[in-house]
């Protein structure tokens, strides 16, 4: 599938044929344009050859049924992974993916450690959000959120990233507000301030992980560019233009960076910055560490809790089918 191609295609066509093809993809969610019947033969043929509606995909599902993962190949035979997670409230939560593979090579997430192909098109990120639209559509649900976690790193693809977000906001496609968007980086200065000054305020997430420098450098080579006092100042930047709450995100790694060592040096790095908040994620294995046990988690929450931050502990979803945060591989 090729959403870019649509409107190529109905080039020469009269404007309200364009606002049909809109309804049919993103409202009616057909899968083959030969369910568009206010259009002529003709036309559903030519479009069904010029561009048709089919996602290549192969699905996984984890066994407690919360998590859905969707294998997509793409037009040039590339392959990206998009998440599903239907969550305890009813939500529905939509994780994708903004590059093939990554170039960060973190040395804790398996996307990082598969290598990096090349960014996708907004068209092909906003095709993820559509292949499970599609799916929710038979249990009469809808995707309610969309969070930039998934492959790749958003602010690399900065331009495709923020089309696709206003593609996803846009009221004639998926509505979906800015509360409900959310991307995550792992930190680029030029790119958070870029971010701040868009006119739509999406949610912020920092891949921190690491509350010195020595740490961050050592299991994420970006920090090797950009230190922390650098990303801090970026985001202090964000938050001052934006007034948006920014999220860091902090992976537990048993024996890496959850002692008590750790713990002080987060709380130094993070208090007296009101709108922050940090999640704590249990780390999901990718084949070299661990994660913190639910004690060390507890107890590096109440920690921070104590210290006056505000706190949220992430669940796992996923796990069993390589769909949890880290995981994600081309598999």
């Amino acid at each position: 599938m090729n959403l870019s191609k649509v409107h190529e295609s109905l080039a020469g066509e009269l404007k309200f044929r364009h606002t049909q093809a809109e309804q049919a993809i993103f409202k009616d969610l057909v899968t083959s344009w030969q369910e568009v019947t206010n259009f002529p033969k003709d036309l559903r043929e030519r479009l069904e050859t010029d561009c048709p509606l089919t996602i290549e995909a192969e699905l996984f599902s984890s066994t407690d049924k919360t998590t859905q993962k969707a294998l997509i190949t793409l037009e040039d035979g590339l392959k990206i992974e998009t998440v599903l997670i239907s969550q305890s409230d009813g939500r529905q939560t939509v994780c994708v993916s903004s590059q093939v593979g990554c170039p960060l090579a973190c040395e804790f997430c398996a996307t990082g450690q598969s290598g990096f192909s090349r960014n996708l098109t907004a068209a092909e990120i906003v095709e993820q959000v559509l292949f499970w639209q599609r799916e929710l559509k038979a249990s009469d649900n809808k995707v309610d959120n969309v969070v930039f976690m998934g492959m790749g790193e958003p602010l690399l693809n900065y331009d495709q990233v923020i089309k696709a977000l206003k593609w996803l906001n846009d009221p004639e496609t998926f509505g979906l507000g800015a509360r409900r968007l959310s991307v995550s980086t792992a930190g680029i200065p030029a790119e958070i301030k870029r971010l701040a000054g868009e006119p739509l305020q999406v949610n912020l997430a920092i891949s921190l992980h690491f509350a010195v420098d020595l740490q961050r450098e050592r299991y994420m080579p970006i920090a090797r560019r950009y230190s922390l006092a650098e990303l801090m100042a970026a985001v202090e930047v964000y938050q001052k233009k934006a007034g948006r709450q920014v999220m860091f995100e902090y992976l537990m790694i048993k024996g890496i960076n959850d002692s008590d060592n750790d713990v002080q040096l987060l709380i130094r790095l993070l208090s007296g910055r009101p709108l922050s908040v940090v999640n704590l994620i249990p780390y999901n294995p990718t084949g070299r560490f661990l994660p913190s046990s639910a004690e060390r988690v507890r107890e590096f929450r109440k920690k921070l809790e104590d210290a006056g931050l505000k706190v949220t502990t992430r669940r796992s979803y996923g796990g069993d089918i390589a769909a949890a945060c880290g995981q994600l591989a081309k598999k």
